[in-house]
């Protein structure tokens, strides 16, 4: 800890976004850089407290206090060194983790100002791309090989974690590039797909092989490894299933979001396939991240309006008694997309599609609800209220989460990691589920 009293004398300063006017022409990302004698003065206000709660939240176990003392000595390398012995990609994290470190950050507890860890994090990681401290590393072969079906964090961070150790990797995944999610689901605004590829390529020369648009039956795999990881992900979106689903217009989130950062790649569809919100009034269902994704990527194509709407009740700005720590803090949440401008609406359900003669969505009747509490401290209870009104929009998007996926019995030689195994959670875990998968493969296989 080089400055005992820094965080009473330097106050937390966030790196900004760029200004809305500019930054909704393109999909360029939103988040700017501090310079590195402000980011090292962010980093001094770690206090390296004796029981790091950041350390205990993050399921990758980071060492924060340490590698923020590093950053404020000026030894990036060391701090690089120190951030990638936990965390395989940590240019995913710094950008797009909800940071659950900063929410046990005691600063967070003591005068809701934590330390800016994701931040340092990502300029960390880019302080080490730049200065050429990451380095394609080659390992010794123990001559036993493992499929990975699923290229997401997962998958990636399973096969990085096995190659280490010896195996021969080979990633299938049946897109036609590697980073599952965080690839075709995350917006360019938040995260630049060069990132991803920069990764791979890195990847690629460590002597990882990829086999990609190849679809994997699980119950048929590939023949000639010595164990499997099946990192699949969370494929089926939850659904909507009212009247007027089949209606033009109504659209799963990854629809919009999928294809958007498709056609940035450079990939053509034809006008009947486009799923576009120019020149549209928007309706996304559902509260979460992805709705919000939704949001941003509607601006940024030329929606006329967007409106969001969540079942659940509007969550209390800052503080919810609620949800103590060490739980997840349920407040409400304001991203840079809904910056930009959305309506937002709560406790309210949809209860049917409206279309035209023509069969095109032209608006959804939607209704008040309320919710009881249980009187035994269980879930609270769902009750419509009577009170309809009609939405007008010509274009919907179901951001509404994923199921968790069902699996056949597999042998003992196949294994589960990230979604695949859990549900549907956060990058941050799935990389963490990655890592432990390797390490039972490793065990297993010895």
């Amino acid at each position: 800890m080089g400055n005992p009293k820094a965080f009473i004398t330097i106050p937390r300063q966030e790196s900004g976004h760029r200004p809305i006017h500019e930054r909704i022409q393109d999909f360029s990302e939103v988040e700017q850089t501090l310079n590195e004698s402000t980011r090292i003065l962010q980093a001094s206000r770690c206090m390296d407290c004796g029981v790091p709660f950041c350390h205990w939240a993050c399921p990758l176990g980071n060492k924060q206090p340490e590698w923020q003392d590093a950053v404020y000595k000026g030894k990036w390398e060391t701090a690089y060194k120190i951030l990638a012995e936990t965390n395989d990609f940590p240019e995913f994290t710094g950008r797009i983790c909800p940071a659950l470190c900063e929410k046990s950050c005691v600063l967070n507890h003591c005068i809701d100002a934590p330390v800016t860890i994701r931040e340092n994090e990502c300029s960390i990681i880019e302080k080490a791309f730049t200065e050429g401290y990451v380095k394609p590393q080659q390992y010794a072969r123990n001559g036993k090989k493992v499929a990975v079906i699923g290229a997401g964090p997962s998958g990636l961070s399973a096969a990085v974690q096995l190659n280490k150790r010896g195996y021969q990797v080979t990633v299938f995944d049946k897109m036609s590039d590697a980073g599952g999610l965080v690839r075709y689901g995350i917006p360019n605004f938040k995260l630049d797909k060069y990132v991803v590829t920069r990764r791979t390529d890195l990847m690629r020369q460590e002597g990882i092989e990829f086999k990609l648009g190849v679809t994997i039956d699980p119950e048929k795999l590939p023949e000639g490894y010595n164990a499997y990881v099946i990192a699949t992900g969370t494929p089926t979106a939850r659904d909507l299933k009212i009247e007027g689903r089949e209606l033009k217009g109504v659209y799963f989130a990854l629809q919009l979001l999928s294809q958007q950062n498709e056609i940035l790649a450079g990939k053509k569809f034809k006008d009947s396939e486009l799923v576009n919100a120019k020149g549209k009034h928007v309706l996304v269902i559902g509260g979460g991240d992805t709705g919000s994704d939704c949001i941003g990527t509607c601006h940024r194509q030329g929606a006329l309006s967007v409106t969001q709407i969540e079942i659940m009740p509007k969550p209390p700005e800052h503080h919810n008694p609620a949800t103590p720590w060490p739980n997840w803090p349920v407040i409400l949440k304001t991203t840079t997309s809904h910056e930009e401008g959305c309506t937002r609406r709560w406790c309210l359900t949809s209860n049917k599609f409206i279309g035209d003669k023509d069969g095109n969505l032209k608006g959804v009747e939607v209704e008040e609800v309320e919710w009881i509490p249980a009187t035994d401290g269980g879930r609270p209870t769902m009750k419509t209220t009577g009170k309809k009104e009609v939405i007008n929009c010509d274009m919907v998007l179901l951001a509404m989460g994923f199921l968790k996926p069902e699996h056949p019995k597999f042998a003992d030689n196949v294994f589960l990691a990230g979604d695949a195994l859990s549900g549907a959670s956060l990058v941050v875990r799935a990389i963490a589920s990655g890592r432990k998968t390797a390490a039972d493969v490793d065990n297993f296989l010895k």
